[in-house]
């Protein structure tokens, strides 16, 4: 007779040495944990981590690649009338994977809160998000006056809602509905921007939409400059 056991199917390299980076980190702090340290605890040699990742960093977000071409290929094929809807439902992805390991997820947000430098990293992997939501969003909205300033700022918008129902839930140490947390947050977005808004409605009404985002503390009178060049008047 054969043994009808199987062996435990061995996990993917990349999640060996994030599991052993992550590990680490908690136990002896970020800026004293090495490279050489990860390695020994993983049982590979330096070679396999950076086949894997760059950095240090990369090892603390280790899914957000895997997320990103997930949003990727969900915005190529989506069929949303709705543009706005699609960046949100398509940001809902990273949500669903901080919330399938919430105790992972929580002690993450914890160590990034106290590393400045994954702080920078965070905002910088924040940043990749958000340039696909605009990128598609202007294609959606190609040949529109002021489409990609239009773009920036709803995808602006929507990374900036969901980071903020995420981040309520991860400060509640991920209890209660990540998923409904964000869609709250987003009810905002959809109130603004979506094509069922009053503001949106009547604006196409008229026309057309006029966008314009000014640095704060902007002289007013550069900001009005700037609306009448927008609106065509001398």
């Amino acid at each position: 007779m054969t043994d009808a056991r199987r062996p435990a199917k061995k996990a993917p390299m990349r999640d060996v040495l994030a599991e052993a980076a992550f590990e680490l980190f908690l136990e002896r702090g970020f800026e004293r944990t090495t490279v050489d340290d990860i390695v020994s605890r993983a049982g590979v040699g330096r070679r396999s981590f950076f086949r894997y990742f760059p950095s240090k960093e990369d090892a603390v977000f280790p899914d957000h690649e895997r997320c990103l071409a997930d949003m990727t290929a969900f915005l190529e094929s989506a069929e949303v009338p709705d543009p706005v809807d699609a960046v949100c439902d398509a940001t809902m992805i990273v949500t669903r994977m901080y919330a399938a390991n919430p105790e992972f997820s929580v002690q993450r947000y914890r160590l990034t809160r106290e590393v400045p430098g994954l702080r920078t990293y965070e905002l910088s992997v924040v940043r990749r998000y958000e340039r696909t939501l605009s990128g598609y969003l202007e294609r959606r909205g190609e040949g529109e006056q002021g489409g990609a300033l239009r773009a920036e700022v709803i995808a602006a918008s929507v990374v900036a809602a969901h980071n903020n129902g995420l981040r309520t839930w991860l400060r509640s140490g991920g209890e209660g509905d990540a998923e409904a947390a964000v869609d709250h947050a987003f009810g905002l977005v959809r109130d603004t921007w979506g094509s069922g808004s009053p503001a949106v409605a009547a604006a196409a009404d008229e026309g057309e939409v006029i966008v314009m985002v000014a640095k704060r503390g902007a002289p007013m009178w550069r900001v009005v400059q700037r609306i009448e060049s927008a609106l065509g008047e001398e």
